[in-house]
């Protein structure tokens, strides 16, 4: 099966392509706006989804850490990497600037949801805040919910919910 991304709306819609040949034209209509759309086989890359791509979080230990995203109803596991500053993290639409995006389906996330602030202290030590963007549904810390105005700080593994999507930290290596 391959997977396809509507060009309105971002939604995925699944194909068997072994249905078909190579050169074919294919039209298909989303199922969440409407929007009728084609394609080529053959002339166009089809991304594979995240879970045939086997995310690892490795390869952005040595940078400022990155946020594994568990699978869920709304999703696939996905590794999302961080970087200095701000992080603002949230669903992933078109037309949202955020540098953090979550690909999901899950509607009780905010585009714009929660920060991780990512920072060196005077030792060089890597210090992360969370905070909530703010949003509707809150951010949970470890099954607690932060305030408005809360600035907790995190460590390695700490386990973030938000909406009905979790995800765990894994902090960087400070050069």
């Amino acid at each position: 099966m391959k997977r396809i991304r509507c060009p309105k709306c971002d939604n995925y819609l699944l194909f068997d392509e072994t249905k078909y040949n190579e050169g074919q034209s294919l039209v298909f209509v989303c199922d969440h706006c409407g929007k009728q759309f084609s394609i080529r086989l053959g002339m166009t890359k089809v991304r594979p989804p995240q879970k045939e791509e086997h995310p690892d979080s490795s390869e952005f230990k040595e940078a400022f850490g990155n946020i594994t995203v568990i699978e869920n109803v709304f999703g696939f596991k996905q590794v999302i990497p961080l970087q200095e500053g701000d992080n603002i993290i949230g669903r992933r639409c078109i037309g949202t600037e955020i540098n953090a995006p979550i690909e999901t389906s899950d509607m009780s996330m905010d585009r714009r949801h929660c920060i991780i602030n990512i920072k060196h202290n005077k030792q060089g030590k890597l210090i992360y805040t969370l905070r909530d963007a703010p949003s509707l549904t809150g951010t949970f810390l470890n099954n607690e919910i932060l305030g408005d105005r809360d600035r907790i700080r995190i460590e390695e593994g700490a386990i973030i919910t938000i909406g009905a999507t979790t995800f765990i930290l894994h902090k960087g290596v400070a050069k």
